[in-house]
């Protein structure tokens, strides 16, 4: 497993928020309103879905001023009523590529995943058809820069952690879906920040593309994907390219 290429994505996930913060906004609402309706509450200390929500929010930059304002929105009556569809396929060269998506129109969404696999050398599959190759796993990133190695390593494994990897300028610590929220809880109470901390999609197995054609249409389905207001994540195998 390629833990360069993970700490790639994360980071070109990081710069993408800071500089389409509208469409974060609006995405993290989405996911606000979804936990607080099947959470039944907009408590964040009775619904730890939410909890989550809110945590990845703040790894992101979103401020508090504009969380609680989203908070506010996303608990009140009325409004669309999303859904939660995910979408798998095959990039160029059987790249495997899983897109989480939010919507209130699914006929919408359908018809723009598959102009966007279409028109890009790529094609939509059937649920199940790449997902087998991704594990959902809890990724606590961490800048290394004045981090004892040795006090961050027993703190996390005492909080539950899997496993904890030096990734060039940043330690990478791996949980159980089921244990990230106590992991980054831990962990930010002995006083530590995070880059991120949610749940990821990670592959068993790296595609990496050699054709210039291949990288340039791989690149442009990204782009239109994370552009689209209904998708919430992408997860992909490439190694070499930056989304």
């Amino acid at each position: 497993m390629s833990g360069h290429s993970k700490w790639n994505n994360i980071k070109h996930k990081k710069e993408k928020t800071d500089s389409q913060r509208a469409k974060i906004f609006t995405k993290f609402g989405r996911e606000m309103q979804i936990a607080i309706k099947e959470g039944g509450s907009a408590d964040p200390a009775a619904n730890s879905r939410l909890k989550d929500i809110i945590a990845k929010a703040k790894a992101n930059n979103v401020p508090n001023d504009n969380i609680e304002r989203i908070l506010k929105k996303a608990a009140g009556e009325g409004g669309a009523s999303y859904e939660n569809i995910v979408y798998e396929g095959y990039g160029p060269n059987g790249v495997a590529v899983i897109v989480e998506t939010l919507t209130d129109n699914r006929n919408r969404t359908a018809a723009d995943m598959r102009h966007y696999f279409d028109k890009y050398g790529s094609a939509l599959g059937q649920t199940g058809c790449v997902s087998w190759q991704f594990a959902r796993k809890g990724i606590i990133v961490i800048d290394k820069e004045d981090i004892d190695e040795e006090a961050l390593m027993l703190a996390a494994m005492e909080a539950g952690a899997a496993d904890i990897t030096d990734e060039d300028e940043v330690f990478e610590i791996v949980t159980a879906t089921e244990d990230l929220s106590a992991v980054r809880d831990a962990l930010s109470e002995a006083g530590y920040t995070f880059i991120t901390a949610e749940e990821q999609m990670i592959p068993s197995t790296y595609v990496e593309l050699t054709s210039e054609e291949d990288l340039k249409r791989m690149g442009l389905l990204l782009e239109k994907l994370e552009e689209s207001d209904d998708v919430q994540d992408v997860w992909h195998n490439c190694e070499n390219i930056e989304d």
